[in-house]
């Protein structure tokens, strides 16, 4: 008989041992999101930088941005660097709040390095560069064609909420001009800073 008092002991610490860790599991921090695309909406304000080159004109924006992104690789690095790198789309909607009310809209083409090391800490930092065309009715005599090439970079963080979702604060330099293909060629400098949330699937 005493057997049956020790079988039902034993069992009871397995089932004990288990569910405790089944807690433990579920307590910790997701690992970065085993996920193949991101897409993100993003939100935010610009202003130009009279004096930096050959910028002149303050620009003042409402920025909103569409971002596809397809991770191209599996993590890889160690320490600080290790990461994943992912190729960005990007559909941006630049609104022009100051000198005039005016639309830029474009696309940008982006290769994004997302730094892993901290993902324990569900932080997610990630630095950005790419370019793009962009169409710009602003107005602006010193502006000598409405089709023109942006190019710019910046850095970012991700803070996963769960394991598909993160929200995040970017800071962007946006550079617009024409190349030289028409005169004048006043380009635009700018700085961006953008907040957003982004799915993983």
């Amino acid at each position: 008989m005493a057997k049956i008092p020790a079988l039902s002991t034993a069992l009871l610490v397995i089932l004990l041992v288990t569910a405790a860790t089944g807690v433990a599991k579920a307590q910790q921090i997701p690992p970065f999101p085993v996920a193949s695309t991101e897409y993100s909406f993003l939100v935010g304000y610009g202003i130009t930088h009279r004096g930096l080159g050959e910028t002149r004109t303050e620009v003042q924006t409402v920025d909103f941005v569409g971002r596809f992104g397809y991770f191209l690789s599996d993590e890889f690095g160690v320490g600080w660097y290790r990461g994943q790198f992912e190729h960005v789309l990007e559909l941006p909607i630049h609104l022009v709040v100051d000198p005039k009310t005016r639309v830029m809209i474009g696309g940008n083409l982006l290769a994004k390095w997302n730094f892993t090391g901290l993902v324990d800490d569900r932080l997610l930092p990630y630095l950005f560069a790419g370019g793009g065309l962009l169409y710009v009715d602003l107005g602006l005599p010193s502006m000598g064609s409405r089709l023109d090439f942006s190019y710019g970079g910046g850095t970012g963080l991700q803070y996963l909420v769960r394991e598909d979702m993160a929200i995040s604060a970017e800071y962007r330099y946006h550079h617009i001009s024409n190349a030289s293909t028409a005169q004048p060629n006043e380009p635009l400098n700018s700085s961006k800073l953008l907040f957003g949330i982004s799915l993983f699937r």
